[in-house]
């Protein structure tokens, strides 16, 4: 069996944001998405509503139009059909947003794209 065929089988779809950290604020990027959006996908990790999660920093010299990948993958098409009501759920039990500084999400980063993904 080829390494295709059993992508395909999987049957996983992930979800990845290319993120551009604006007016200089790494450290308030950083800061929210380690505090906020990894404690929520550690949260939806535990209740077995997404297979996994990683949140990737560009190390590279290059000016790139993001600095950060946010990716999140769901077993299969059921899982990643209820994120929205999953992660909205979660967010009520987290509670408020963590920021560094009282900056709010617009003042640090732009999400330049969203794609939805699947192996092949």
């Amino acid at each position: 069996m080829s390494f295709s065929s059993i992508a395909q089988k999987s049957q996983s779809i992930s979800s990845i944001d290319f993120v551009k950290i604006i007016n200089n604020n790494e450290e308030e990027a950083l800061f929210y998405y380690q505090n906020n959006w990894k404690v929520l996908r550690q949260m939806a990790y535990k209740k077995n509503y997404i297979l996994s999660f990683e949140l990737l920093k560009d190390i590279s010299e290059e000016q790139n139009s993001f600095n950060l990948l946010l990716i999140t993958t769901y077993k299969n098409k059921e899982q990643f059909e209820k994120r929205e009501e999953h992660f909205q759920e979660l967010i009520k039990e987290k509670g408020s947003l963590k920021l560094l500084n009282e900056k709010k999400p617009a003042e640090f980063r732009k999400t330049i794209l969203s794609k939805d993904l699947i192996p092949q």
